[in-house]
């Protein structure tokens, strides 16, 4: 009611091959969608990102979600910050943990817990981001990922909108916490969406990581 805007993303076939996706995200604006999430299941899902981008100029484009598995946070990074100057602070980074069987096995990763490593990684990615924009020293030290170094002559220029949305995918209530502690936003799924489950599982999840960080 009122004035308040509803914001409304579409989203694509994960099948959609690289090919199709500036027109796909041409349609998306011009039915006046917010924004697109772009998967990232068989597709590599800043690539796909990029060609949206590329080719709109309102629509938000929101990776749901990519893999930190096999991307280090500095690889991430990397890649949001230009998708970010690019579209004029268009791109949000969605992130998302995956399953033991594919962090093993599809991608011969070592397998930790999940809800600490997805904490640890926005923290760096938010570290990464001030040392680039502020010139702050970078010395982020936890227990999986250390970023201690950053070479003048390798580091990104600041840019114009450097505070790109994080949003973290969460299912259970531990990585539920943790996007409440540490995310903009929460990205469910299919099996946590229905009103009920979210009123009476999810936000009780977010408040008590948002409570953690001192967040509302």
């Amino acid at each position: 009611a009122g004035s308040s805007k509803v914001n409304v993303f579409a989203t694509m076939d994960q099948r959609m091959p690289l090919a199709g996706v500036a027109a796909h995200a041409q349609r998306a604006e011009r039915l006046g969608y917010t924004g697109l999430h772009i998967p990232e299941a068989v597709h590599d899902g800043l690539l796909m990102s990029l060609r949206a981008l590329e080719h709109t100029t309102m629509l938000r484009v929101s990776s749901s979600v990519l893999l930190p598995s096999p991307r280090p946070p500095l690889t991430a990074a990397s890649a949001a910050w230009d998708l970010a100057a690019l579209s004029g602070g268009r791109f949000e980074l969605g992130l998302g943990p995956q399953v033991r069987g594919n962090i093993i096995r599809r991608y011969s990763e070592r397998w930790t817990p999940p809800a600490p490593r997805m904490r640890e990684y926005v923290r760096s990615l938010r570290a990464i981001f001030d040392c680039w924009q502020n010139g702050t020293e970078l010395a982020f030290e936890g227990e999986r990922y250390q970023f201690t170094r950053m070479q003048s002559f390798i580091k990104p220029r600041p840019i114009e909108h450097p505070d790109m949305p994080i949003v973290v995918a969460g299912i259970g209530p531990l990585m539920t916490a943790v996007a409440g502690e540490v995310a903009d936003a929460l990205a469910t799924h299919p099996t946590n969406v229905a009103p009920r489950y979210l009123r009476e599982k999810v936000l009780p999840s977010l408040e008590r990581g948002a409570a953690r960080a001192g967040r509302s």
